[in-house]
């Protein structure tokens, strides 16, 4: 997968979405849909105007996790997303609910894939999140060779097992020429709720030495929390509560250096963060 070939159509901006922003990771099992709904409601609640497509067509967990199953309204031409919690959603689950699995091959996963992308009336947004599937496949391959991305971020634990296929998330952003908006660390540490010791179950530190090794931002550590686990179960996520609860701090954190890291690729100033409650 290399740069854009001169004979390839050219890639088309979404009309209103003023920045895309795609959520990957090297492998699966390291929370990068809970991440991607909780960095989406929280920008909503920082004041953006927000979209989420789960592009995840194979394991879409996002209607799960934003805790709706609503089906969505459309004719031949456009389709109208769903809106939760402040956030416009797009999703493969809304379409083909339940367990029934998705067995498609590339061509019509480029389509789809297309569809929601240029289809779907996602209207004037300040983001459009994209939660990506895990790897290098088709979809991913399909959202580089149709629209111009913001950047990307990239979810891992501080597992070595993790970070090995980490840094070929790095490398797959960089080999499509996708700014990388930085690492976030996931399920970086525990904290016992009764003796409140910090316990490094998957270790603790890889995803920062990493950045610093690749030479890309540190978006910050997001703690492995049973609250933000019943909160994507549950369809609450946990930054619901708002910037105050402890259990969504890190979480906010982490969105408002994704706005910061936006804006510096983007070279504008990061404007007031409006905070809704």
């Amino acid at each position: 997968m290399g740069p854009q070939s001169p004979n390839a159509p050219p890639k088309m901006p979404i009309p209103g979405v003023q920045h895309l922003v795609a959520v990957g990771s090297g492998k699966g099992g390291v929370g990068k849909t809970t991440v991607s709904v909780n960095l989406a409601i929280a920008l909503a609640k920082l004041g953006r105007r927000v979209g989420l497509l789960d592009a995840d067509v194979y394991g879409p967990n996002v209607p799960l996790m934003m805790g709706t199953r609503e089906t969505p309204v459309g004719n031949a031409e456009n389709i109208r997303p769903i809106e939760k919690q402040g956030v416009k959603l797009m999703s493969m689950g809304f379409l083909n609910p339940g367990d029934k699995p998705l067995v498609w091959r590339g061509p019509m996963l480029h389509s789809i894939v297309r569809q929601f992308l240029q289809q779907v009336e996602w209207g004037e947004l300040d983001y459009l999140i994209v939660d990506l599937p895990p790897g290098t496949g088709d979809v991913v391959i399909s959202l580089f060779q149709t629209v111009p991305l913001t950047g990307a971020v990239v979810v891992s634990t501080p597992s070595d097992v993790s970070l090995q296929d980490g840094r070929k998330a790095i490398e797959m952003f960089r080999t499509a020429r996708v700014d990388i908006l930085g690492l976030v660390e996931n399920m970086s540490h525990f904290v016992c709720p009764h003796c409140h010791h910090e316990i490094d179950i998957f270790s603790k530190g890889g995803v920062a030495r990493t950045a610093e090794q690749f030479g890309v931002p540190f978006l910050g550590s997001i703690e492995l929390d049973p609250d933000i686990r019943k909160g994507g179960d549950s369809g609450k996520p946990t930054v619901l509560e708002g910037e105050k609860s402890p259990h969504a701090k890190s979480l906010f954190e982490f969105a408002r250096n994704v706005i910061a890291r936006v804006a510096e690729v983007k070279g504008t100033q990061t404007d007031n963060v409006i905070q809704i409650q």
